[in-house]
Order: C-alpha cells, then structure tokens, then sequence
C-alpha cells in the first residue's frame, strides 16, 4: 500500500509542477490553485507513504521519479529541449535511486 500511496504523491506533484508552468508567476487563478492543491495532496500523500517505507527510499523515488517525469514532459508537451548534459542528469537520478533501493534503504 506504501508504494501505490507514493505513486499518487508523485503524480499528484507532477501535476502540480505542471500546472505551476501556467500560473504565469501565480498571477492565474486557476493554475495557481491547481498548483498549491497539488502539492498539499502530494505531501499528505507522502506522509502516509512514510507510515511503511522508509524515508530515504520514499523521498528518492518521489525525488527522482518526479525530476525525471517533469523533464519527460518538458521535453515531449513544453518544447523543451532533450541535451546529453539533461540525459545524463536523468539517468544519474535513476541510478540513484536504484542504489539507494538496492542498498537497503527499505
């Protein structure tokens, strides 16, 4: 149940990142409301993923799956450009969290 209540955590603070890139610097209401909503949901929902993962497991997956994810959707929806520097970045960021799980962060 632990992981399935960080997945929420994270696609919730993706959509809010998202969203974030429309309040044009929170001057637009609906944007702006989706954004604050979306990282309130993204934290309790973390909270409750704290109860049964670790917090080091937890905060580098929701960390890095949503840098990666945000960057994903940059690239794909925002025009935004894919360099090797950015790849690397990304794939360093997975590793990261891959280490940290095979580590014994449970």
């Amino acid at each position: 149940m632990g992981y399935l209540l960080l997945a929420g955590a994270i696609a919730a603070e993706v959509g809010a990142t998202t969203a974030m890139k429309y309040t044009e610097g929170f001057s637009r209401l609906g944007p702006s409301v989706l954004t604050v909503l979306g990282y309130v949901l993204s934290f309790a929902l973390l909270a409750q993923t704290l109860k049964t993962v670790s917090v080091g497991t937890a905060y580098a997956i929701w960390a890095g799956v949503g840098t990666a994810t945000i960057a994903g959707i940059g690239m794909l929806f925002l025009g935004e450009g894919m360099t090797l520097t950015k790849a690397a970045g990304i794939a360093l960021i997975i590793v990261g969290v891959v280490v940290l799980n095979l580590g014994g962060a449970h």
